[in-house]
């Protein structure tokens, strides 16, 4: 299980997998870095990050936003996440870590967002499969 990234027109689309759908969560949002950075260094401190929204789309959706905030408020690039995905009641809860890279380490292009556009979270017979595109 892991990531893939797609070509998408003007953007950068990361496919993910994951037996769980916190591993897809995750192996979406080391996607995500890896469409900023080909590779990182070791080193740099774990983060907890937990998110919470109303629906699996918009938790994937506020995941991503955060970890793209983290970013720029730390000067971090947000690799090796991991984590697991809850549902309470009517919400669901996104709860784990990243390591931040300090981006002076890095050279990183520009991600600007994460996007609704063709985003689909599907459970398959092996875990779960996302697809998520990013504004570059």
């Amino acid at each position: 299980m892991g990531y893939e990234l797609r070509d998408h027109t003007a953007d950068v689309a990361v496919e993910a997998t994951g037996t769980s759908l916190g591993d897809a969560f995750s192996a979406a949002a080391d996607g995500m870095a890896a469409a900023m950075c080909e590779e990182w260094p070791p080193g740099g401190d774990r983060v907890e990050i937990s998110v919470t929204a109303e629906s699996r789309d918009a938790l994937l959706f506020d995941y991503l936003d955060e970890l793209i905030y983290e970013r720029d408020v730390r000067s971090v690039l947000p690799v090796d996440n991991e984590g697991t995905v809850e549902q309470v009641d009517d919400q669901f809860r996104f709860s784990g870590s990243f390591r931040g890279v300090a981006l002076s380490a890095v050279s990183a292009r520009d991600l600007k967002a994460v996007t609704y556009s063709e985003m689909s979270i599907a459970e398959t017979d092996d875990g779960w499969r996302i697809y998520v595109v990013f504004d570059v």
